[in-house]
């Protein structure tokens, strides 16, 4: 862990909130949808997808789950009515699953049936270890319903390569080809030894791992990552499949790594940005950062720099 990323990190809780708006804004769209749809129409513009978020997972009373539900359907909605190249990012928790997981089943369907009237895919994003086995069958579940539908796989993860496999040969039975669809990102959560892989190399090599198995069974990948070694790790297997640009995509956080970005794009792959928005955005905006301390880094450069 870079020693300066954690300082600046350390002082956050100490910074009036106004300041840490100026690190946030540059990886959150904003509190409002219009914030959010004004980001994803740029990003569109410079040939990228999007994929929106709304802000607030983690829910401690139920009543919460309603105002997420209906601000997705605002955003389902508004993505169709503007013709918008991007789709949405669901946490569970934000429908309640660590307090009532068959509530958040019948809010989590509100949203799906907002989806498929538009005809837009929904990645069910992985949240921390106590949930691990629940998302997935919950994903597997969605899968019985529309094959419009993705799961995420945490590269530090130790259980992640046999869940790729079940994810691969659609454990679920699900629709579509049977192959499932999968975002790879390294994971932010704090994990203890016993689960999870600490060491750098160690999460690259599973996570290139994770992205070769995948790819090989023909599953449709999301290969989400900021890191430039695995970026071209990634590359090297697509050449050696020889993979049609249909058959993955490159994600990214908003403000991130924006060069590599635009190169990916400037080179013909396919690339979503990950969109978030709401007036959650302080709660996430301290999570990101502590949990994650490269990202200050990334930001205290961008700051100086043009937004990405």
């Amino acid at each position: 862990m870079n020693i300066v990323h954690s300082l600046i990190v350390g002082t956050l809780p100490f910074v009036p909130k106004s300041l840490v708006r100026i690190f946030s804004s540059r990886y959150v769209a904003g509190e409002t949808l219009a914030e959010a749809l004004a980001v994803v129409r740029g990003l569109n513009r410079e040939g990228c997808m999007a994929t929106l978020d709304v802000l607030g997972e983690d829910v401690t009373r139920l009543e919460e789950t309603e105002e997420t539900v209906d601000e997705y359907v605002r955003a389902l909605d508004a993505i169709a009515r503007e013709g918008l190249d991007s789709n949405v990012s669901v946490k569970l928790t934000a429908f309640g699953l660590k307090i009532d997981p068959e509530r958040c089943r019948r809010q989590f369907g509100r949203v799906l049936d907002a989806a498929a009237r538009h005809n837009t895919f929904v990645r069910i994003d992985m949240e921390d270890s106590s949930v691990t086995e629940e998302t997935i069958r919950i994903y597997f579940e969605t899968r019985q319903r529309t094959e419009k539908s993705g799961v995420v796989l945490q590269a530090y993860l130790r259980r992640s390569r046999e869940d790729a496999k079940r994810v691969a040969t659609d454990e679920g039975r699900g629709k579509g080809n049977g192959k499932g669809n999968v975002r790879v990102c390294k994971g932010i959560y704090i994990e203890p030894p016993e689960i999870a892989y600490q060491g750098r190399e160690e999460i690259r090599d599973n996570y290139a791992a994770l992205v070769d198995d995948l790819l090989e069974a023909g599953s449709y990948v999301g290969i989400a990552t900021h890191d430039e070694v695995l970026v071209e790790r990634a590359l090297a297997t697509i050449e050696r499949l020889r993979l049609p640009r249909e058959a993955y995509e490159f994600q990214m956080l908003l403000g991130v790594a924006g060069d590599l970005r635009r190169r990916l794009v400037a080179a013909g792959h396919r690339l979503r940005v990950y969109v978030p928005y709401g007036r959650s955005w302080y709660g996430y905006s301290m999570r990101r950062l502590k949990e994650n301390p490269a990202i200050a880094g990334h930001i205290v450069r961008n700051l100086f720099s043009r937004r990405d």
